[in-house]
């Protein structure tokens, strides 16, 4: 095989619809468009209108409600946690923390703090400080004989009044 022999198989690709070239074509003039009105004109979007009867996404109410001030969490899991030290990329031995979570790899950024879920096996004896964990994760992190330290994260800041 050269390469002036490469080709793709039959039917593999299909030439692009040239409109508006000539009535011999069958989609000149209009250009497959029909004729006059606001959908043959290029640049329009009808797609909740309805003819002038109030369309449905005004007819329903609004429901629910977008907290501005919410907390984004990195997560991280339980099996996660156990691959990366496996992997060498975290010390079992020493105390892990979110600068150290950064650090190796597995959380890309702490934004309002880290959170440990308990999805997947951890069988390593560690002691984390992160800002929030799953009562599940708490009970694998103890049960495979390590400690977790919840620090006080944004949301346990002091009331003032």
């Amino acid at each position: 095989m050269k390469l002036n022999e490469l080709h793709d198989n039959p039917g593999a690709t299909k030439a692009r619809k040239r409109v508006g070239r000539g009535p011999g074509s069958g989609i000149g003039k209009t250009g497959g468009r029909g004729i006059k009105g606001q959908k043959s004109r290029s640049g329009v979007a009808l797609n909740a209108y309805e003819g002038g009867q109030m369309p449905l996404y005004r007819r329903l109410p609004k429901r629910g409600f977008t907290k501005p001030n919410r907390l984004a969490f990195a997560v991280i899991n339980l099996g996660n946690l156990q691959a990366f030290i496996d992997a060498g990329k975290l010390d079992a031995g020493a105390e892990i923390t979110e600068d150290a979570l950064v650090a190796s790899g597995l959380v890309r950024r702490k934004l309002d703090g880290v959170r440990l879920l308990g999805k997947g096996e951890l069988t390593a004896k560690v002691a984390l400080t992160l800002t929030g964990a799953s009562k599940s994760a708490v009970a694998a992190v103890e049960k495979a004989g390590g400690s977790i330290a919840l620090k006080a994260g944004p949301e346990a800041a002091p009331a003032t009044e």
